[in-house]
């Protein structure tokens, strides 16, 4: 399909009707919480070279059967596998729900944890005490202490910045704070709220929200739409941060070039629109962003984005709500609209993702690798010429549910997963 920009009529106010997917007691967003026993190394992964099976990864009856993909390659891809034997050393345990981890430059771990606790895992496993100068977070339901990000300035500055579900009045919303780390890793100082996500409503659920730092030093904010029907349709509004990309500066202004900042009724910090709930975003060698994001029952989606783009939702989408009901009034494609690079059918529920580009693993380099909530796997997506040609899906063995995957100095991939007693993971050569 084509894709266009923007339209005016796409940020009309659209009144839907139907049941909402917040109907239900448990989305795979949250899913349910489970605990493993411990293991130091996978199995023995398959030692072929990397190779395509010819067939489809995803086997399984799709939760949407009667929808189409509106190309060849967009969902359903060919499993693959991989000569990269490796082993997981489990860092820390014991930590609640970790939301994200982010690699310092000396080995060191940032790690969040939902209920609003930030700590330091050190290379050797050492876990730190929870840092002191954290905001209160609303930790209900999807929100809590969410995304971490380092400063592009970090190594002179040991700024941070992070986003959390804040409570606002009756209510709550996404918000973005920067603080700096002190020297022994203990405290933050100068902590200060740069971005508030508005409007403020009261609800536990699609907070987004990732934070990225992009080739052009602009701080990328991903915003749920809150899920419930009467808040969802301003994903579409463009007075309302819901359902939105944002791109910001380093002290939570409208970057100055932003496409809508000088629409009438617009709010300056929009970059896209159209977005259900995401958890996934990451940049690539050529400096381009990519979202994974939680959709409907049969939507989750790969996108590509471009500035000032729609994206959709919840007017164009696959996938239906988890009651089982059609969207309301949804279409699969539609002129002035972008399509998904891909989208599962079932959902992966993803969370958490990074583009390798590491020495470490060089059979990976390229691939993107996304964490798996629902089917508690890490995903690696094979990309040829923005399609996806490949998928794998590694770590299932473990039963955990990925939440976050960063890639650190080393070339090791860490990685968190969303447990009431959470790990840490290194993933590296095996030895």
């Amino acid at each position: 399909m084509k894709r266009l920009t923007l339209s005016v009529a796409a940020t009309i106010v659209l009144a839907l009707a139907g049941t909402g997917c917040n109907q239900r007691t448990t989305t795979p967003e949250e899913g349910t919480q489970t605990t493993t026993t411990d293991s130091t190394e996978t199995p023995e992964p398959d030692t072929a070279t990397t190779r395509a099976t010819g067939k489809p990864l995803e086997t399984r009856v799709a939760n949407v059967p009667e929808q189409q993909p509106t190309f060849p390659e967009q969902n359903r891809a060919r499993a693959i596998t991989s000569d990269a034997t490796f082993d997981v050393t489990v860092l820390a345990k014991n930590l609640e729900n970790p939301w994200a981890v982010e690699p310092l430059p000396n080995g060191d771990l940032l790690v969040t944890e939902k209920p609003g606790r930030m700590r330091i895992v050190t290379a050797a496993g050492q876990l730190g005490q929870p840092l002191t100068g954290v905001p209160k977070v609303d930790a209900r339901g999807q929100g809590g202490l969410l995304d971490v990000a380092l400063s592009p300035n970090f190594a002179t500055d040991r700024t941070i910045y992070w986003s959390f579900s804040e409570p606002r009045g009756n209510g709550n919303a996404t918000s973005v704070a920067k603080g700096v780390l002190s020297a022994d890793n203990k405290s933050l100082s100068q902590v200060k709220v740069i971005f508030q996500a508005k409007p403020v409503y009261n609800g536990d659920k699609h907070f987004g929200s990732r934070l990225a730092f992009g080739p052009d030093g602009m701080l990328y904010v991903t915003l749920g739409e809150r899920s419930d029907l009467e808040i969802r349709p301003q994903a579409q509004q463009m007075g309302s941060h819901m359902g939105k990309l944002l791109r910001i500066t380093t002290d939570g202004k409208p970057a100055p070039d932003n496409p809508f900042i000088n629409q009438k009724g617009a709010l300056p910090e929009i970059w896209t629109v159209g977005h259900r709930n995401v958890q996934a975003a990451a940049f690539d060698d050529q400096g381009r962003l990519w979202i994974v994001e939680h959709g409907p029952n049969g939507g989750d989606e790969v996108n590509l984005i471009e500035k000032g783009k729609n994206y959709g939702w919840p007017l164009v989408t696959f996938g239906e709500e988890y009651s089982g009901k059609p969207i309301p009034n949804a279409v699969t494609t539609k002129q002035g609209f972008v399509d998904p690079v891909y989208y599962w059918d079932p959902v992966i529920a993803p969370s958490g993702a990074q583009f390798y580009s590491g020495s470490a693993f060089p059979q990976w380099q390229g691939n993107l690798f996304v964490g798996g909530l629902k089917d508690k796997v890490l995903v690696r997506l094979q990309l040829e010429n923005d399609r996806v040609t490949g998928e794998e899906h590694l770590l299932g063995d473990r039963n955990q549910r990925i939440r976050d995957v960063r890639q650190g100095p080393d070339g090791s991939l860490y990685i968190v997963t969303d447990e009431k007693n959470g790990e840490l993971w290194k993933i590296s050569p095996k030895k």
